[in-house]
């Protein structure tokens, strides 16, 4: 199987002006960068969820560096 990128850049034409990051790997989630929403694609349990509380932060602020950096290249 192709190895996907971390993260994606996705959109959709139902939901104008709402962009969405998309992390691929575990914990799998898609960031809504406009309202910052996040819908966890994963299901956890007690423990997951302790380990999630110390990630999620960097693992958010990387999905929002990555959409920056994607479209600050578009903007050149």
């Amino acid at each position: 199987m192709e190895e996907l990128p971390k993260f994606l850049l996705a959109d959709n034409s139902s939901y104008n002006y709402h962009f969405y990051v998309i992390h691929t790997e575990y914990p799998r989630f898609i960031l809504n960068v406009i309202n910052d929403s996040l819908h966890w694609l994963e299901e956890f349990d007690k423990e997951d969820k302790n380990v999630l509380e110390s990630e999620a932060e960097s693992l958010i602020k990387s999905a929002f560096d990555f959409y920056d950096s994607e479209i600050n290249s578009i903007d050149k």
